[in-house]
């Protein structure tokens, strides 16, 4: 079920819309298992430099449809097949080797953090409005998804988010680190399109770096073993080369290295 995972492109950027308004963009179990699909062949596209992803109308996405929560066929555990999607899902988005902008209108809730937090930079307006309610319907929230809060927003605003299910407003995600920018509802649009551009048109060989390093890190790791790998590709490949001859000639480089 991929209807509702809308791809359009605009240039080098993708855009990927959760397509479910009437349900303010709920992902239901099919839509979970379809999503890594969706993005692989727009992970191997050279020609995609920028994934934004977005809902469609005035929500972001309202986490996932509660229909399906118990719907599994193990009594013991109707949510095991939805959270291995989910997971799956959620490693498909944070893993997508270009940079990723989450542009955020309105409710982002439960599996809306989800994947607003596995993007790499989270833009919202105004009207965003931001929860995780695990502990509203008795749920236990997911190691990784948990790690992914910490990342973000540190232990005690985790433990705030997830202890009590209260909704916070956008500025307030904005000074807790869950969003970057805090944009006015009229230029939301154009700005993370202005700002996916300017992603789309700096050295790919260094973005993809800069995502295997951090990731790294977090992990706990030092990240010199990855670092130093690409620090021989840029000359191999010569992407610093052009870098270079690019500030000296005084023109927008034409970086050679590919996004795979």
């Amino acid at each position: 079920m991929s209807e509702p995972l809308v791809v359009t492109r605009d240039g080098a950027v993708a855009v990927l819309t959760i397509d479910r308004p009437e349900k303010r963009n709920a992902m239901t179990a099919g839509m979970w298992a379809a999503l890594p699909a969706v993005l692989a062949p727009l992970a191997d596209d050279p020609g995609v430099r920028t994934l934004i992803v977005t809902g469609a109308g005035p929500s972001f996405c309202a986490g996932a449809d509660i229909s399906d929560l118990l719907s599994g066929p193990d009594p013991a555990d109707p949510m095991a097949d939805l959270r291995r999607d989910n997971l799956a899902a959620q490693a498909a988005l944070r893993d997508f080797p270009k940079p990723t902008v989450a542009m955020i209108r309105g409710h982002c809730i439960g599996g809306g953090v989800e994947i607003a937090a596995c993007c790499d930079l989270r833009f919202t307006d105004p009207t965003g409005v931001f929860g995780v309610t695990p502990a509203k319907v008795g749920i236990v929230y997911t190691p990784s998804s948990t790690k992914a809060l910490i990342d973000l927003v540190g232990p005690a605003m985790t433990k705030y988010l997830l202890f009590s299910g209260e909704l916070i407003d956008a500025p307030t995600a904005l000074r807790a680190g869950l969003v970057d920018q805090l944009v006015p509802a009229e230029d939301l649009e154009a700005e993370v399109h202005r700002f996916a551009d300017v992603l789309a048109s700096r050295s790919a060989l260094s973005q993809r770096a800069t995502k295997e390093v951090v990731a790294t890190l977090t992990a706990g790791s030092d990240g010199e073993g990855p670092a130093a790998r690409w620090y021989r590709e840029t000359i191999a490949g010569g992407e610093l080369a052009e870098g270079v001859a690019a500030f000296a000639e005084r023109r927008p480089p034409r970086f050679p290295w590919p996004t795979r």
